[in-house]
């Protein structure tokens, strides 16, 4: 019998160092998701505007064709930066990625998958209208795999540091990924159909008019929160970057105002709250210049200055535009919660103080 000090040793197998993606590489990941989500807008554009044509024409429509086309293209190149990667990965499907990629590949699959459960359930079932399109299953899957797809350059910007030579892709592929989910919950977006213009009567809970205003609260916590997680999540890793806010806020609002022609007032509103997202943009890296990364309370900050900054201006602009029906306990009330909200997911976000700064509390 062999003993364990005679069993024959193995050397391990040297661990593989797969080359990061490059700035370009990243950037070309970037423009082709952006290519599937403008694929993704015309089929919600489609939804609002020819239902009865989609319902008629089931699965196969232009609208899926550019979605999936621009699907396409995202994830044969994810796929194709592993694959390239081969000579260093022999393995390549298990260790080719590089890094940030590995949950794309597999965001791929997933959506994939989704997307052919998707055919099957519009085949048997017919074309969701509304809210049943926001949760169906397939749908749901569609949004999983989505956002791991879509976040990749994102990921790989801040595996390589976070510098400001990957930050355009980075960003971009964020907001990409926020709008995705931002789809999933516009039945309580803030930017529509902004429910502060409808008429309001002082009624108890569980009339029309106290649900209808609660709706409109709600949206306002929900859309704040909906766009403070990813900034926090980039003001976490480094100081603030010009225009996070302000494309976050862009992509958001113009794929809810394109996506139903362009109402009015609520364009108006839109139009106002990225003007005021640039606003914090810059108050955001004033400040961190001024008061560094380390400084107390920086995320719960910005998360609140956001909220306050933006719905103000959102709020205003549909004074002006159209007029608020709300009174002033409402309205003053909405951006006081979603200050709130916001400081609180800063405060969830910001990182545990080094031990030195514990002990000297």
């Amino acid at each position: 019998m062999t003993s364990i000090d005679e069993a024959p040793r193995t050397a391990s197998a040297p661990a593989v160092t797969v080359p990061p993606a490059t700035r370009t590489e990243d950037l070309v990941t970037a423009l082709c998701a952006t290519a599937m989500m403008l694929g993704v807008l015309s089929d919600s554009w489609a939804h609002n505007n020819l239902l009865a044509q989609v319902q008629r024409e089931g699965f196969l429509t232009p609208w899926h064709g550019l979605l999936y086309a621009g699907f396409a293209a995202t994830g044969l190149w994810t796929f194709r930066l592993a694959y390239k990667r081969r000579d260093v990965a022999p393995e390549w499907w298990r260790d080719g990625w590089p890094a940030g990629y590995k949950a794309g590949g597999i965001g791929a699959v997933i959506f994939l998958l989704a997307g052919g459960a998707d055919a099957a359930w519009h085949t048997l079932l017919g074309i969701e209208a509304n809210i049943a399109a926001l949760l169906s299953p397939s749908h749901l899957l569609l949004l999983i795999g989505s956002v791991l797809l879509l976040t990749s350059p994102t990921r790989s910007w801040w595996a390589n540091g976070g510098g400001r030579d990957r930050a355009v892709s980075g960003v971009l592929a964020l907001m990409l990924a926020t709008v995705s989910v931002s789809i999933f919950v516009t039945y309580v977006s803030a930017f529509s159909p902004a429910i502060a213009l409808q008429p309001y009567r002082r009624g108890p809970a569980g009339t029309e008019d106290f649900t209808l205003a609660a709706r409109g609260l709600a949206a306002y916590l929900v859309t704040t929160a909906l766009l403070v997680l990813p900034l926090l999540l980039v003001l976490r890793r480094r100081s603030a970057v010009p225009g996070t806010a302000t494309a976050l806020t862009a992509g958001v609002g113009l794929f809810v105002m394109i996506s139903q022609e362009f109402p009015g007032t609520q364009t108006v509103a839109m139009v106002a709250t990225i003007v005021a997202a640039g606003v914090v943009d810059g108050l955001l890296y004033w400040l961190d210049r001024r008061r560094g990364v380390d400084a107390p309370l920086r995320l719960p900050v910005a998360g609140a200055l956001f909220a306050v900054v933006a719905w103000s201006a959102h709020l205003l602009a549909l004074q002006l535009a159209s007029g608020v029906h709300w009174p002033p306990e409402l309205w003053s009330g909405t951006i006081v919660s979603t200050a709130g909200v916001g400081a609180l997911l800063g405060g969830l976000a910001a990182r545990p103080a080094p031990e030195a700064t514990l002990a000297r509390t």
